[in-house]
């Protein structure tokens, strides 16, 4: 591969992130599965380095166990379920909220990612997992939900969006 290919290919791959919000690395998963979450960040607030990353957990989504990250720490907040439900012969009444990644800082020009796993509603559609990205100067609210009729890409600010597609076959496997 020559250079002008390799730099095609790299601005090619590299300009989705310039003006990225924050997405999901994977944007589809089937229902009922458990999911890995990645969501990438791709830059701070207007040129001022991320501080803080809190996402929402969306209701239907169960179990969401984040994954830690090296210098950053964890703030997890629960809340109380309007619909308990039940996993490995316990019934669960309250889950993970919000999630919340702090204590240290990614540049401007740098991205990262932040990861968590859940368990995906047993039925297929979009999820929108709002996130607010806290900088040194300012902060950033990715929390806009498409009306109907729309879509992230008719926002300013959107949430990260998941696709939960039905399960093939109909055939759903629980722990």
């Amino acid at each position: 591969m020559n250079i002008r290919t390799l730099l095609a290919s790299l601005l090619i791959v590299a300009a989705p992130m310039a003006s990225a919000h924050i997405v999901f690395e994977q944007k589809q998963a089937p229902a009922g599965s458990y999911y890995k979450g990645t969501l990438l960040v791709g830059h701070g607030c207007n040129g001022s380095a991320t501080r803080a990353v809190t996402v929402t957990i969306p209701d239907g989504v169960q179990g969401v166990h984040p994954q830690p990250k090296p210098g950053w720490q964890l703030e997890i907040k629960r809340a109380k379920l309007a619909k308990p439900y039940t996993s490995h012969g316990k019934t669960i009444d309250e889950d993970v909220h919000t999630i919340r990644w702090f204590g240290n800082t990614l540049a401007d020009e740098h991205f990262d990612e932040f990861r968590m796993l859940m368990k995906l509603p047993e039925q297929g559609g979009k999820l929108y997992f709002p996130v607010l990205q806290e900088c040194e100067s300012g902060k950033s609210e990715w929390t806009q939900i498409p009306a109907d009729g729309q879509t992230t890409r008719d926002l300013k600010t959107p949430a990260a969006e998941l696709e939960v597609l039905p399960p093939a076959g109909g055939h759903v496997h629980s722990h």
